[in-house]
């Protein structure tokens, strides 16, 4: 199990989710990578993470292993990157990114899939998708999640009534407000199994 953190670049922040795929018989791999605010990236800081993912695949897993990405916002747009969508850039020309074959399946929290708007930029994905999108997300809206349904590959799409951008962490930023209601830590109690049993699934 690949993980890409979110923008923060810091998979501390979901440790709980990690030790619940690992007590479960998955091997995670999930590198820590620099801060950077997405708006404000340049082309080369926002490469450096589907790069640095597969540079992590080499060094730690095996060459014939089946691989899940599980990735949080820019993590899930990496993701994507890997099963071979093609990214849009600001310039309104596609980014070249790299790719990685062992990709076999996705679990995309709140993905930044603006990117992939344009005509076939999913064509290439055929990796099977559990995506979740959070109702209240002002960050990556879910409109931008069920573009990823026009995709060829099969994709289960759960939005989340009450969650917002931050609700999937487990650690989220300092100042983070929830909307009233929401019971995150039942949340990601449930999102923790939930992804277990997609990336387990025979």
């Amino acid at each position: 199990m690949l993980f890409a953190a979110g923008a923060g670049g810091d998979p501390e922040r979901y440790r709980p989710l990690l030790e619940h795929l690992a007590a479960h018989g998955c091997q995670v791999i999930a590198p820590y990578f620099e801060r950077f605010v997405t708006r404000e990236a340049t082309t080369a800081e926002l490469l450096a993470r589907p790069a640095g993912l597969i540079e992590a695949l080499q060094r730690w897993a095996s060459e014939d292993a089946a691989v899940v990405l599980v990735g949080h916002s820019i993590g899930g747009w990496a993701g994507l990157c890997l099963a071979g969508a093609t990214p849009w850039g600001r310039d309104g020309k596609p980014l070249d990114v790299p790719h990685e074959p062992r990709v076999g399946r996705l679990v995309l929290y709140t993905p930044a899939a603006g990117w992939f708007a344009a005509p076939g930029a999913l064509d290439a994905v055929t990796a099977p998708m559990l995506v979740y999108a959070g109702e209240m997300d002002t960050v990556t809206p879910v409109e931008q999640a069920i573009h990823l349904k026009s995709a060829s590959a099969q994709v289960d799409l759960r939005v989340v009534p009450g969650a917002g951008h931050f609700s999937f962490m487990n650690t989220p930023p300092p100042g983070t407000v929830e909307n009233e209601g929401f019971d995150r830590a039942q949340f990601l109690t449930d999102l923790a199994q939930a992804t277990t049993e997609f990336a387990i699934a025979p």
